[in-house]
């Protein structure tokens, strides 16, 4: 029984051995647990916190490349309009360039023809035979001519800048010192024109009849008697409009212009209009004649600029040019 209570004894005192190493394991398991869990969220937090570094980096980059993005649309933009700029104004100067080269090329064939025509005139002294004219007479004419080419241009580059009285005197002046020729005719249409935009119709129409007078078969003519209609149907006179409009249709030099079908075609309106019309009815002796309308003003432009009136010029009436 000794013994056996002994070896009782001595399993007892082995359990509890036994399960105090047991705890102590487990304690150790778990700090040993305890320590990984630490470790691994540590490697965790600093994995995060990489993450969340070149996470910023990335998307500092990104901002910088949409900056530079939006710089560059921006500089293309830029670029763009400039080069739109760019194509406009080489446009504007080729325009000018191409009216600058027909200015020289009517300069010189004007220049061209009046050469011509000097050259082929001759001087009758006496009685004499014809002779040819002198070096000297030729190049007098000549100068005449590049004088008056330069009058008239500047008086045309006046009336473009709105100073009619100025361009007036101009043209007045280029008239009086050539007469005849394509130089006279523009003159005394340009004159007239003035004279439109200046509120003197009046004088205007006496400039406009004589230039249809002197150059039945001018350049200007079928516009000069278009204009005439038109300020005729400004005064309310129809009989003049149509007499003008029907000089046009007669006209062999308009036959091919514009202003021909247009002739046309307002005459024959002008003739309908006066066919369809109803014959006017009686009006009753009680109730009062209605008042006639008044005339359209006769001035085809606006009022007159200040400063443009030509009044202090005397308008005198344009001498005829003697024939061609």
């Amino acid at each position: 029984m000794k013994k056996l209570a002994i070896g009782i004894v001595s399993i007892a005192f082995a359990l509890v051995g036994c399960s105090k190493i047991t705890m102590l394991r487990t304690e150790e398991m778990q700090a040993v647990g305890a320590d990984v869990k630490g470790n691994i969220q540590m490697g965790l937090d600093s994995t995060m916190a990489k993450l969340s570094a070149q996470n910023d980096s990335l998307r500092s980059e990104l901002d910088s490349l949409k900056a530079q993005l939006d710089a560059s649309a921006l500089a293309q933009k830029r670029m763009m309009a400039e080069v739109t700029m760019l194509s406009r104004r080489m446009g504007d100067e080729s325009e000018r360039n191409d009216s600058r080269q027909e200015e020289i090329i009517y300069r010189l064939d004007m220049l061209l023809g009046k050469s011509d025509k000097i050259l082929a005139k001759k001087v009758v002294v006496s009685g004499a035979p014809a002779a040819p004219m002198s070096m000297d007479s030729l190049e007098r004419e000549a100068e005449k001519l590049v004088e008056a080419e330069a009058m008239f241009n500047t008086a045309r580059s006046d009336y473009h800048r709105g100073e009619y009285k100025l361009a007036y005197a101009g043209f007045k002046q280029v008239y009086e010192q050539m007469k005849v020729g394509e130089l006279g005719e523009n003159s005394l249409y340009w004159m007239a024109l003035c004279l439109i935009d200046a509120n003197q119709v009046e004088k205007a129409k006496k400039v406009f009849t004589s230039l249809a007078d002197a150059f039945p078969e001018g350049q200007k003519v079928c516009t000069t008697m278009f204009k005439l209609a038109a300020i005729y149907r400004a005064e309310g006179n129809v009989d003049m409009q149509k007499q003008y409009l029907q000089k046009i249709l007669n006209s062999k030099a308009c036959s091919t212009s514009g202003e021909f079908e247009q002739a046309a075609e307002i005459l024959q309106e002008i003739l309908e209009s006066e066919t369809q019309a109803p014959p006017k009815a009686a009006e009753p002796a009680n109730e009062p004649a209605a008042s006639a309308p008044e005339a359209p003003s006769a001035t085809p432009a606006a009022e007159a600029p200040a400063g443009a009136g030509l009044e202090s010029t005397p308008v005198s009436e344009p001498v005829t040019a003697p024939a061609k």
